[in-house]
C-alpha cells in the first residue's frame, strides 16, 4: 500500500518513504547509493543508518514521509511527512524541512504541504495532524496557519536545542476541518 508512491506537483516530486523502504535501502544499496538517494552528507547518512539500526516502529507507532525532489534537477531538497504516526489513535505529528537555505522562501513547502495533508487524511486515515514549532519560527507558523492549523497552546520546555530546554507551540488540524476548507 505505501511503497512506490510518487505525487507530482508543479515543481516537485514527492516520493514516499516508509520504514520498509529505509530497511530495503540498507540491505540492498551501498553507502554512496543511499547518500545519493536521500541527497545527504555523512551526517544525513548517519541519521538514516541510526533509524535503520535502532528501529522506527512499534506495534502502534510508525513514520511516513515524502522525500521532496526538485523536478528540474531530480535532486532531493527536503522532506515532509509524519515522524510520529499513531495508527491506534489516527493521529500524526507533521514535520517538514528543506536542506538548503537557497530553497527556502520560494513557496516549495506551501506547494508540497496540501498534498501531504491530503495523503495523511485520505490514505493514512488520520483524524488529527499536529505540528510543534518554536514561536519565533514565523515562516513555519505562517505555513501552518495558511493551511488551516489552529494553535492549541504552548508545550513548556518540550525539546532540547543546544543543551537548553525550549518551548514549542502546538498547532493542529482535524480531518473534518481539512475537508471543509478544501
Amino acid at each position: 500500500m505505501l511503497n512506490n508512491i510518487e505525487i507530482t506537483t508543479g515543481r516537485l516530486i514527492l516520493k514516499a518513504i516508509t520504514p520498509a523502504i529505509i530497511h530495503n535501502l540498507f540491505h540492498t544499496k551501498t553507502k554512496e547509493e543511499i547518500k545519493i538517494f536521500f541527497g545527504v552528507d555523512e551526517n544525513g547518512y548517519a541519521h538514516y543508518k541510526n533509524m535503520h539500526d535502532q528501529g522506527m516502529e512499534t506495534h502502534r507507532l510508525s513514520l511516513f514521509f515524502f522525500l521532496l525532489i526538485d523536478k528540474s534537477t531530480n535532486f532531493p531538497i527536503g522532506e515532509c511527512g509524519f515522524h510520529i504516526w499513531n495508527k491506534t489513535h489516527a493521529r500524526a505529528e507533521l514535520f517538514y524541512s528543506l536542506k538548503n537555505d537557497s530553497d527556502k522562501r520560494k513557496g516549495l513547502m506551501t506547494e508540497a504541504l496540501p498534498y501531504v495533508l491530503n495523503y495523511g487524511f485520505s490514505t493514512l486515515k488520520l483524524h488529527r495532524i499536529e505540528a510543534l514549532v518554536a514561536h519565533w519560527n514565523v515562516p513555519s507558523v505562517k505555513l501552518l496557519l495558511r493551511h488551516g492549523f489552529v494553535k492549541e497552546g504552548t508545550m513548556r520546555e518540550d525539546y532540547i536545542v543546544n543543551d537548553k530546554h525550549e518551548d514549542s507551540d502546538c498547532y493542529s488540524l482535524l480531518q473534518y476541518e481539512w475537508t471543509r476548507n478544501t
